[in-house]
């Protein structure tokens, strides 16, 4: 990792951890990480083109996807381990503009309070990175400005992964 996504990192995951989120020790779950990079693919051109009016939804909706990668990973991961594109799988149930909503209604089964909290949790993760990437004072549209992005992106997924495997009881301790 660069130091910017080593920052991030470290931020995200004391905040999480402050509001008992994550562990200490963040979860290892190689079949989630490796999802990473075709995500991400996948996602970049709908998250650049609605970051410039909706920075914390663009950033946001990573984390969703983190969690619900995780969740399915639980469930049934040897029917969506084989999908091609996890991201348009889960993008296309309502469209993009709505893919918070579907991750949190059904994949994540969440209602009532659960719902707003997470709602409300994950646009504070998007907030804190999105000030955080601004406070880098990179030119837009600059190859360091999207790799910067991407950071931001991986960063978040990860910790929506790690929160939900915390959520499901997946906790990793020291031997």
């Amino acid at each position: 990792m660069n130091e910017f996504e080593d920052k991030l990192h470290e931020d995200l995951h004391q905040f999480l951890l402050s509001m008992k989120e994550v562990d200490e020790r963040l979860p290892e779950c190689p079949d989630v990480e490796d999802k990473w990079e075709p995500i991400a693919k996948a996602y970049i051109p709908d998250g650049i083109r609605e970051f410039q009016d909706f920075p914390s939804a663009s950033l946001g909706w990573m984390m969703y996807i983190g969690m619900a990668v995780a969740k399915l990973w639980d469930t049934e991961w040897d029917i969506y381990s084989k999908l091609d594109d996890l991201y348009a799988y889960l993008r296309d149930k309502r469209g993009y503009d709505s893919l918070d909503e579907y991750i949190r209604e059904e994949v994540l089964q969440l209602t009532g309070v659960d719902y707003t909290v997470l709602e409300k949790l994950v646009g504070e993760c998007a907030s804190r990175v999105y000030n955080a990437l601004m406070h880098q004072h990179i030119e837009p549209g600059t190859k360091e400005a999207f790799s910067a992005y991407v950071s931001c992106l991986h960063q978040l997924y990860l910790m929506g992964a790690a929160m939900q495997l915390k959520r499901m009881g997946y906790h990793m301790t020291k031997m």
